[in-house]
């Protein structure tokens, strides 16, 4: 059953969607009614944008444009939100999905390293609020993609968990900072979920989780992440903000 048009007339930049778990939350916003923005960093996944623009034209009977761009690069925030306004005048929902895995003990971690995850997973999700916040329609909704390993204590990914604690304690300032014209700053913490990132965790982590995950003791799927984040950006979630939902299966409980 195609879910009910609740975005109509919205426009969502999602980042990091050319693949996994960012390519789903696109799609299924898309469904929704909204408008897409996609950003995607390499020209390997080009080939991934274009099939996913098609499928929203024709599947999801919206609309969607691709922006490729290095989230790294403190420039590219400015890019995505330039070429965001060019196609769709303005901006309701921002979706921070794009994000790396670092897989390290702490006595291996580099400076390139640590500015590499950092950079990407926290200072990006910033710089993009920040230039999108002039062309953002009251009241915006903002959703940014963390783990349970923020709060967990795995080991060899403390760099890892460590970005994605940052991202949940912005989140909670965010929401504090922009609260007042009705805009909602959450987070979502997914559990292990099939995709490409779960294939760069160690299994000594994933097969504890699963066999500790009280919900049929397995991984997630992307459109189970699809639906809690669908919630979070449409009105009906407007008295939800500064929060991060455990999307895991009843693993981790917040």
């Amino acid at each position: 059953m195609a879910p009910q048009r609740t975005l109509d007339g919205l426009t969502a930049i999602v980042t990091g969607a050319s693949r996994g778990i960012g390519e789903t939350l696109a799609f299924d916003l898309a469904s929704r009614g909204a408008k897409v923005v996609i950003t995607f960093t390499s020209d390997k996944s080009r080939d991934a944008v274009e099939k996913l623009k098609t499928r929203i034209s024709s599947e999801a009977n919206s609309s969607a444009i691709a922006v490729q761009c290095d989230l790294s690069d403190p420039s590219s925030p400015a890019k995505i939100v330039k070429e965001t306004v060019a196609a769709f005048q303005h901006i309701d929902i921002i979706v921070n999905n794009a994000g790396m895995m670092l897989a390290k003990p702490i006595q291996d971690i580099t400076l390139a390293d640590f500015d590499a995850i950092f950079h990407l997973n926290v200072r990006a999700p910033m710089l993009l609020i920040q230039a999108a916040l002039p062309h953002l329609r009251r009241p915006g909704r903002i959703i940014n993609l963390s783990s349970v390993g923020a709060r967990a204590h795995f080991p060899g990914v403390s760099a890892y968990q460590a970005s994605k604690a940052a991202l949940e304690v912005f989140t909670r300032g965010w929401a504090a900072d922009m609260g007042g014209d009705g805009t909602t700053v959450n987070c979502v913490a997914p559990g292990p979920v099939e995709s490409d990132m779960l294939d760069q965790v160690p299994e000594s982590i994933v097969g504890p989780q699963k066999t500790e995950t009280p919900v049929q003791q397995r991984v997630g799927t992307a459109q189970e992440i699809a639906e809690i984040v669908a919630f979070l950006a449409e009105g009906r979630s407007s008295w939800v903000s500064g929060q991060t939902i455990s999307a895991s299966g009843g693993y981790a409980t917040y």
